[in-house]
């Protein structure tokens, strides 16, 4: 059995999507029971409800499972206190095997939450479990939070300079590495770059999206000003807005490059690549 913390967000159903795939009987954590009528629709078997830091629901959810997923809410402020009570929760149920959902790079400080992943990637090599880490970089699916604005108004929109460089990953080849690395053995204490794009411009990425909407997309950037009006309209807290105006601040600075020769290894092909992505956001059944 492998217990998928988190499994209620993107990241999670891609997992549990890839594993189950693959044969593999699949447990989820979720923090609600919003979220069952969905994983069980993907063929997950076991579904878990309650916060992550609870010790109650996180021995219960490690209970005759041979092998964790660990997948922490996105810019947490509490990521190194769930990494630990599941090391504990583990521990104390005899699971040997944590594979971990990192970034890539997460040694640079200036970006809080690649920080604090750094820091529980630390802890996990301390401690007494079989540990992998992959370290995936921005998703191909995070530019569609302006995929409504595209073919309207053919501006592709970012709250850094249209020149900075970012190298991408197609999610599903994530779940998909993911769920290698899960079933097959051969991967302990490794540690996994997964990057699926040279660095790309956002004016790159948004000509690729225009190649595939057979229309001029812009790429525009905006103030982290006007971003952050309207991430606090949208209600985002002020934890995730003020880390997340971190990282954009690094994103101008340094962009964030990676290499894909990883991933490609672990695939056996070549990673999506952002024009065949893009091909299959705008025709889904091509």
């Amino acid at each position: 059995m492998i217990l998928i913390t988190g499994a209620g967000g993107k990241t999670g159903k891609a997992m549990a999507k890839a594993l189950v795939a693959r044969g593999a009987p699949v447990r989820a954590l979720v923090r609600s029971p919003a979220h069952e009528t969905a994983l069980k629709a993907m063929g997950v078997r076991e579904i878990v409800t309650g916060e992550m830091g609870d010790p109650d629901a996180l021995s219960q959810a490690v209970r005759g499972a041979d092998t964790i997923y660990h997948i922490c809410p996105n810019v947490s402020p509490h990521e190194m206190a769930f990494a630990k009570a599941l090391v504990d929760a583990a521990t104390s149920a005899s699971v040997s095997r944590l594979v971990y959902h990192s970034v890539l790079h997460p040694q640079i400080e200036a970006m809080p939450h690649h920080w604090n992943k750094l820091r529980v990637e630390e802890m996990l090599f301390s401690s007494p479990l079989d540990v992998t880490v992959l370290q995936p970089t921005a998703y191909m699916q995070n530019i569609l939070t302006e995929w409504d604005r595209m073919p309207g108004s053919g501006v592709y929109r970012v709250p850094y300079p249209v020149k900075t460089q970012l190298s991408l990953v197609d999610l599903e080849d994530v779940a998909e590495a993911a769920a290698i690395v899960l079933t097959n053995a051969g991967h302990s204490d490794a540690t996994y770059e997964l990057v699926g794009t040279p660095p790309l411009s956002q004016i790159e990425i948004a000509a690729t999206f225009g190649e595939a909407l057979n229309k001029p997309i812009r790429a525009e950037a905006e103030t982290i000003e006007d971003w952050d009006r309207r991430a606090r309209a949208a209600g985002l807290d002020d934890y995730s807005r003020e880390t997340l105006t971190k990282m954009f601040r690094a994103y101008a600075h340094n962009g964030l490059r990676g290499n894909r020769n990883v991933l490609g290894w672990l695939l056996g092909r070549p990673p999506t690549s952002l024009a065949r992505f893009a091909a299959r956001i705008v025709s889904p059944q091509a």
